[in-house]
């Protein structure tokens, strides 16, 4: 049985990062910040991927993107997926060799197919994570791209049957309704998923707490589940819902977490002693 994951996910808006409640952005911090309450070199531990999404509205500065993609990447070990405005496979590119292990696309799935099996082909299948973002209209469950601001005219099942067909590794399934709210999962997308459903579900928007996390990975239908909100995991919080997970007997990956950083200590010190 495939393990169940925890991700964490950052919003990041040209320098800063960002709360989002029904994708209405809120500045938090910069890196600085984000690095003084978020130690990722330990809650490294307590989650198994990090998610670092581009969410900026208008220009975007890829390069700038890039340097905060490469800075995370050099503090933690666990995965790291980045995307957001991904148009084709030189951008795609520049995140992958910037540290990102996987590629996360959104309205690339509905605009340029091509574009997609071209990045499949080069860094393979695995290294793409589908987003699609669903919200609830008078025609039921429906999908949007650009940051949630153009509404697509398939139905969320019928966006989904095409999309599971691509060369695509994971679907990250996020409800702009409970987005940012803390109220828990929407757990209705789910029932708009294939059968059979072969791709790994990443179920996204609404947690608030680690009982919205258990809620989450019990569902059988969900292999991992992701956050997004700073303030509610802020300082020992990934740790402490990691902990609660385990209580129950969820099937996590599990590390000896003062090991780990004994082992970190040692490294450094050799990297330290030789450029003395």
């Amino acid at each position: 049985m495939l393990k169940k994951r925890v991700i964490f996910v950052l919003l990041y808006d040209k320098g800063t990062f960002m709360l989002s409640r029904n994708f209405r952005l809120q500045k938090v911090g910069d890196l600085r910040w984000l690095k003084e309450n978020y130690d990722f070199s330990r809650i490294a531990f307590s989650i198994d991927e990090l998610i670092i999404l581009d969410v900026s509205r208008g220009d975007r500065d890829e390069e700038k993107f890039c340097e905060h993609v490469r800075s995370l990447s050099g503090e933690c070990f666990i995965p790291i997926a980045a995307g957001g405005g991904i148009r084709n496979i030189e951008q795609a590119q520049k995140l992958l060799y910037s540290g990102a292990d996987k590629i996360v696309v959104n309205s690339l799935l509905a605009k340029d197919e091509d574009a997609i099996t071209k990045i499949a082909s080069k860094f393979g299948q695995q290294c793409l994570v589908a987003s699609v973002d669903v919200k609830k209209t008078g025609d039921g469950l429906r999908c949007f791209v650009e940051n949630g601001t153009t509404m697509l005219s398939a139905s969320l099942s019928e966006y989904l049957k095409d999309i599971v067909l691509l060369p695509i590794g994971e679907l990250y399934l996020n409800s702009m309704d409970r987005d940012g709210t803390g109220q828990g999962y929407d757990y209705d997308l789910l029932d708009s998923l294939p059968t059979p459903m072969h791709t790994p579900v990443i179920l996204a928007g609404g947690a608030g707490k680690d009982t919205h996390l258990i809620e989450g990975l019990n569902d059988g239908r969900v292999d991992a589940v992701g956050t997004a909100h700073l303030f509610n995991f802020v300082g020992d919080g990934l740790i402490n819902a990691r902990n609660s997970l385990y209580k129950i007997g969820m099937n996590l990956a599990k590390w000896d977490i003062q090991a780990a950083m004994n082992l970190k200590g040692y490294f450094e010190g050799i990297g330290n002693s030789e450029t003395n």
